[in-house]
């Protein structure tokens, strides 16, 4: 990975192109965490893949290209929710009631969408993508200790979903 970095700062293309097929998942589902869309994702994708590549001279510190490659993309999923912001969604104006059908087909991906857009980014990057809080803070621009109160309130929002229905009351299971 090291020599790919390197030849790729020093304009390699193909080790550049190598370098994104070897990280083009964890970018996936960076961006999936982060914007609904999948053509939202692929917009990201492709902007983040353009300025590192315009970018890529720049890195100071080959051992921190994933964590720079993922700050930017990070900075470009937002640019679109900004961008997006503007929008209205009319799907979001429906409210779903809580059936016991709802409440027995509960699954990971239902959890993690009661979480703040701030709360999945963080828990995405630290669980699914294996960084630490400290580099988390360093691509998101956000102090440490923001970081690991973020972790512990979605960590207790997901084990308050999973353990309570919407009455308060302890499931059974």
């Amino acid at each position: 990975m090291n020599l790919l970095i390197k030849r790729a700062k020093k304009g390699d293309k193909n080790a550049f192109v190598e370098l994104m097929r070897v990280n083009e998942l964890s970018l996936y589902k960076i961006a999936k965490s982060i914007l609904k869309n999948d053509e939202d994702v692929a917009d990201a994708m492709q902007e983040t893949i353009l300025s590192a590549f315009e970018n890529m001279k720049k890195l100071k510190n080959d051992t921190y290209f994933k964590t720079w490659l993922t700050k930017i993309l990070i900075n470009k999923c937002n640019d679109i929710l900004r961008k997006n912001s503007k929008v209205i969604q009319l799907d979001e104006f429906y409210d779903e009631g809580y059936t016991e059908d709802f409440i027995n087909s509960i699954s990971l991906k239902d959890g993690i969408d009661t979480l703040s857009d701030e709360q999945k980014i963080v828990f995405d990057l630290y669980y699914t993508m294996g960084f630490n809080a400290r580099e988390i803070s360093e691509m998101l621009n956000e102090k440490e200790s923001t970081i690991k109160v973020r972790l512990f309130r979605s960590r207790n929002k997901l084990k308050d979903f999973f353990y309570h229905d919407s009455k308060g009351e302890v499931l059974n299971g």
